[in-house]
């Protein structure tokens, strides 16, 4: 193995050109309008998830309800501190975060019922669709972005391994049989 060099001069240069640019530096080499497209889709995606598991942490009913509804809201935290730290990678990117409402469920990978029954299982079975619709995508955008921003990459990676928890999470619910006094 050779040893590592770098020419700090012409990298001393450059970092005075475009200091507006912040991060985004000559060496950023993915397609920057694109990436923040996709994390805005990913933000309207965490958001949708976000309102998803409270809406059914606050309804679940029947046996077993606390128990699951304690999962919802502790999913529902995380979905909204995955949406905040999307947000601020955008922001750090030089873009702006799409928060707007009524973008949301179109730009969203998964989709948004509510539920006004107890249906518990239904919604464990619709938390664990919305799950693996997102580890799929997020799996795909790590592959898409490979080395081109591995900051975004491990941002998106690190989401990526509480989704596959939380995927576990509502798989284990839904394979455990009810028990009474929940």
């Amino acid at each position: 193995m050779t040893r590592f060099a770098s020419d700090i001069a012409t990298i001393r240069d450059h970092a005075l050109l475009d200091m507006a640019d912040g991060p985004v530096t000559q060496a950023y080499v993915a397609d920057l309008s694109a990436v923040i497209t996709m994390l805005n889709d990913v933000l309207a995606t965490e958001l949708v998830c976000w309102l998803r598991y409270q809406q059914h942490a606050i309804v679940a009913a029947g046996i077993d309800h606390k128990q699951i509804a304690e999962q919802f809201a502790d999913h529902a935290r995380e979905e909204l501190q995955h949406a905040l730290s999307i947000a601020a990678r955008i922001n750090q990117l030089g873009g702006s975060p799409d928060f707007d409402p009524s973008s949301l469920a179109c730009r969203s990978q998964t989709a948004y019922h509510t539920y006004h029954d107890t249906d518990l299982s239904g919604m464990l079975k619709e938390n664990l669709i919305g799950e693996r619709i997102v580890i799929q995508t997020y799996q795909q955008i790590i592959r898409w972005l490979g080395a081109d921003d591995p900051t975004t990459r491990r941002l998106v990676e690190r989401i990526l391994e509480q989704e596959e928890e939380h995927a576990g999470d509502l798989r284990d619910l839904l394979a455990r049989p009810a028990t009474a006094g929940g």
